[in-house]
């Protein structure tokens, strides 16, 4: 893997959780999130921010990203302690997800910053993927309009583990990348030019649009 992917201790980190769920129990879902989950993980000392996806188009679909300082709060008494002690509605719902996958990932950043109202988030699975993209990272920001951050996250094996719901047999650790992008037509753009330098497959990419970014010095500004 190319030097610039991170995948220290002290990196910046992020947990990534992307399931799928029921129908019948959607609406319950998304309420937890709204009211209970996403301020709860925010408020995580060392935690930064929380951002949900919805997917647009078929496949797994929803994704959340948890932002902290580095990957050593995920060692912390904090975090240990919210995720061994959750709460009763967090279990009914991590009960009913399907599909699941949970990484905890290094951040490296490439370029650029800011929250795009899109994500493509890309799968790297193969190593020519990685080194095609470091090559190609300033010339995406540059040429692609209505890009404004690109990263890549690198699954830490240790931090990982898995929820109830994936198929561990069929587990993979792979990076990916997620761009930030302001329309979906800069999405499209980005994922042809993938595919064309990176070969990367159509079926490794993803688009997503954002619901919901809850950013951790309002939420503990609220509470003083």
């Amino acid at each position: 893997m190319s030097a610039i992917f991170r995948t220290d201790r002290d990196a910046p980190g992020e947990l990534f959780i992307w399931t799928d769920i029921a129908p019948e129990h959607e609406r319950d879902f998304n309420q937890w999130y709204e009211r209970e989950h996403m301020a709860e993980r925010a408020a995580i000392p060392g935690f930064q921010w929380s951002r949900r996806y919805v997917r647009q188009g078929v496949g797994r679909k929803y994704l959340a990203l948890y932002r902290t300082e580095s990957l050593r709060v995920f060692g912390t008494p904090e975090y240990r302690k919210a995720f061994e002690q959750q709460t009763d509605w967090s279990n009914i719902n991590f009960a009913r997800m399907s599909n699941t996958q949970r990484r905890v990932m290094a951040v490296s950043v490439l370029g650029g910053a800011g929250t795009g109202s899109h994500v493509l988030l890309v799968r790297l699975p193969e190593r020519a993927h990685q080194q095609s993209l470091a090559r190609h990272s300033a010339a995406y920001l540059e040429q692609v309009d209505g890009l404004v951050a690109l990263r890549v996250l690198t699954p830490d094996p240790e931090l990982s583990t898995p929820l109830p719901s994936e198929d561990t047999q069929q587990r993979r650790l792979d990076p990916y990348l997620v761009a930030d992008l302001t329309t979906p037509e800069a999405a499209h753009v980005l994922a042809a030019r993938l595919q064309q330098d990176l070969g990367v497959a159509t079926n490794d990419v993803s688009e997503f649009s954002l619901l919901w970014d809850l950013q951790s010095r309002d939420l503990n500004a609220s509470r003083s």
